[in-house]
């Protein structure tokens, strides 16, 4: 059975190169598969369509009471199995929206993303490439730091470079 810890985490994604950037402060359980590779499972906010900004934008604007009524976005499954050598993750929960990154020091990995259509279920994958530049994980015996610096490629064409940030506090 494999270990697992609940722990407060910040993760950032943010472009060098572009005006691209998220940031993420959460709980996630951490499952610890072997001595170097673990498993950490977060939920990430789902991020709502213009259509539904207009719509909480017009209820809150009229000072509505039904406010608290309005149903809060479903949170997706972020998945990232982390080593010294190798990270993936994965997003998937919504329905409409998924997506999976293979990093791996000096290495072109891919990253795919699935988008649904409501059209009978219909939908498109993008898969691009990536190469990892630099890929730094700190702490022992349960990572505290993990930095991913990579670039995302279409072709022969570069779509900016990114750093990836997982900070995860210990007891």
């Amino acid at each position: 059975m494999p270990t697992h810890h609940r722990r407060p985490v910040h993760l950032s994604i943010v472009s060098t190169d572009l005006p691209v950037w998220t940031n993420l402060q959460t709980i996630a359980t951490l499952y610890q598969k072997d001595q170097e590779r673990f498993h950490i499972l977060l939920t990430e906010p789902r991020v709502m369509e213009s259509r539904e900004w207009q719509d909480v934008t017009a209820i809150r604007s009229s000072h509505n009471p039904q406010i608290m009524a309005l149903p809060m976005p479903t949170p997706r499954l972020l998945w990232l199995e982390i080593s010294p050598y190798r990270v993936t993750m994965t997003m998937q929960g919504d329905g409409k929206l998924s997506y999976r990154h293979l990093w791996e020091r000096g290495v072109y990995g891919t990253s795919r993303y699935w988008l649904q259509s409501s059209q009978m279920g219909q939908g498109s994958q993008i898969k691009l490439r990536n190469y990892t530049r630099r890929l730094y994980l700190e702490g022992h015996p349960l990572p505290e730091l993990l930095r991913l610096e990579y670039e995302l490629w279409a072709n022969q064409t570069q779509l900016g470079s990114y750093v990836l940030s997982l900070e995860i506090q210990q007891d």
